[in-house]
């Protein structure tokens, strides 16, 4: 039985500020171009939204 689980966590190398869209984008195997894209978007329509809940990740979540 093949338990692999998938942790989030903050990159260490693909990061621009804190590695938490590196992070995301790995656990989901996705470009962190668009992760990045998609919290800008989230930040811009949601009224500060995206911003308030990466500040969030950026404390809970650990790094690699």
């Amino acid at each position: 039985m093949n338990t692999d689980t998938i942790k989030l966590r903050r990159s260490r190398t693909d990061r621009m500020v804190a590695g938490v869209c590196g992070g995301i984008a790995r656990m989901f195997n996705m470009d962190a171009a668009l992760v990045r894209i998609l919290l800008v978007a989230a930040t811009l329509l949601g009224f500060g939204a995206g911003a308030v809940l990466y500040v969030i990740a950026w404390f809970i979540v650990p790094e690699e």
